[in-house]
């Protein structure tokens, strides 16, 4: 071997270890924001199933659909703060059937639906549309003689 091919192959060492640190880095911070984009939808997902049950049991519980619409609302809105989602947004859908006009006559059968969204983590504002987001919805229907007793008509 001449000098002059030692002295290349002397300059090289080393190179090896630079080139793994940033492939290395390369892979790991993508596949690292997959993994906290996935937990943040799970997380919104758990909060939103939990929330769409937690306010139809609440709804069923009110006295008239008034109270019960307000408190379905506001007890989806502590459910998904437990899930730390304290700034989404949050709509409340309650539908009946059979009296659409009055879910607490009788045998009406409760159905709440919970629509929300979930901000994707370390995503700037795309080309001015905002925040990427991911929606959520859950619903849960529950008949009204579930938690308490009905009078009937």
């Amino acid at each position: 071997m001449t000098p002059r091919r030692r002295a290349a192959r002397r300059d090289q060492r080393g190179s090896g270890l630079v080139e793994m640190v940033w492939l290395s880095l390369v892979l790991l911070l993508p596949l690292l924001w997959v993994v906290v984009a996935v937990l943040d939808v799970q997380r919104g997902s758990f909060g939103v199933s939990g929330a769409a049950r937690a306010a139809a049991r609440a709804y069923a519980l009110a006295p008239d659909d008034r109270s019960g619409q307000h408190r379905a609302e506001a007890v989806a809105r502590r459910a998904l703060a437990d899930q730390g989602l304290t700034d989404v947004p949050v709509l409340v859908t309650v539908t009946c059937a059979p009296y659409p006009r009055s879910c607490h006559r009788g045998s009406s059968v409760v159905t709440v639906r919970i629509d929300s969204a979930v901000t994707l983590p370390l995503l700037p504002d795309v080309l001015g549309s905002g925040a990427p987001t991911f929606r959520l919805r859950a619903s849960e229907t529950v008949p009204i003689g579930r938690y308490r007793e009905s009078p009937g008509r």
